[in-house]
């Protein structure tokens, strides 16, 4: 895949918080090859950034993400069933292929932002279709704005969820609910979407929340921050026993650390505390 044309604009705000926005407002963002590549382009550059504390994603124009192009649907009907029309020519085209850990490259798209060591709040609006919809799955945290409409759209298509959001969507929603949406792709609103699990909450002015509140974790210690999402993202596969060692080995790492002694100094001192950058994880 070439990205010949930008398709993710990076904005770099204070105290480690970066923005997202999906920029190919003229076709309501929607995803194709390039902007597949600028997705992941943009997760694994975030994943080597130490000083990086919160992430938002957000896009431009009238909505967060339409979908697949559909010029890739248009390919998909006379391709040969490889992934190639999705994913475009070269070593990942295959959807079969695991490109990237336990993901193919569309997976990856939705799946990366999990693996983003900080929080990432997706601020949507408009629509997020299908794709778009599984991308914004993959952050921690949703907030939908007025109007957006959601929609597991793959069916429409003679298609499965397949960019992560099984995986997503079995750790948001109820079984029954997961199963008709998949098989009926209809549109929820946002105030369903918000009361199914699919949205966190509802917000007049989503990018500007999203904003606050990324501003408000990068506060937190960048240590207790990272670990807490290792916890997170392991409690969805982990048993009791395993996820509650885990809990002690991230506890025993922070305790006594340097970020750690200058949360307890800041509270005991009633000042902001001036964290440094994030240690290894244990």
């Amino acid at each position: 895949m070439t990205n010949t044309t930008p398709r993710i604009e990076h904005i770099r705000h204070a105290n480690g918080v970066v923005e997202l926005q999906l920029a190919r407002p003229d076709k309501m963002n929607a995803l194709d090859p390039a902007m597949f590549e600028a997705l992941v382009d943009a997760g694994e550059g975030l994943k080597r950034d130490g000083d990086v504390r919160a992430v938002v994603i957000g896009g431009q124009g009238k909505a967060f993400c339409a979908g697949l192009d559909m010029q890739s649907f248009d390919r998909m009907a006379g391709g040969d069933g490889s992934g190639s029309e999705l994913l475009g020519k070269g070593a990942a085209s295959d959807i079969l292929a695991r490109t990237h850990g336990i993901s193919n490259v569309a997976q990856y798209v939705a799946m990366v932002w999990r693996e983003v060591p900080v929080p990432v709040i997706a601020a949507l609006h408009g629509v997020a279709f299908g794709g778009g919809l599984q991308v914004a799955l993959g952050a921690d945290i949703r907030l939908v704005a007025h109007g957006t409409r959601m929609s597991v759209m793959e069916v429409k298509w003679g298609l499965v969820p397949d960019m992560g959001g099984m995986v997503l969507m079995r750790e948001l929603l109820r079984d029954d609910v997961m199963r008709e949406l998949t098989y009926t792709g209809r549109i929820v609103e946002a105030e369903e979407a918000v009361r199914i699990g699919l949205a966190t909450r509802l917000s007049d002015d989503p990018r500007s929340e999203a904003l606050r509140l990324a501003a408000e974790i990068a506060g937190k210690s960048p240590d207790a921050i990272r670990g807490g999402k290792r916890l997170l993202n392991a409690s969805a596969s982990m048993d009791a026993a395993s996820l509650l060692l885990r809990e002690s080995v991230e506890q025993k790492a922070l305790m006594g650390s340097a970020n750690q002694s200058e949360a307890v100094r800041a509270n005991m001192e009633k000042r902001a505390p001036q964290f440094v950058s994030a240690m290894p994880a244990p």
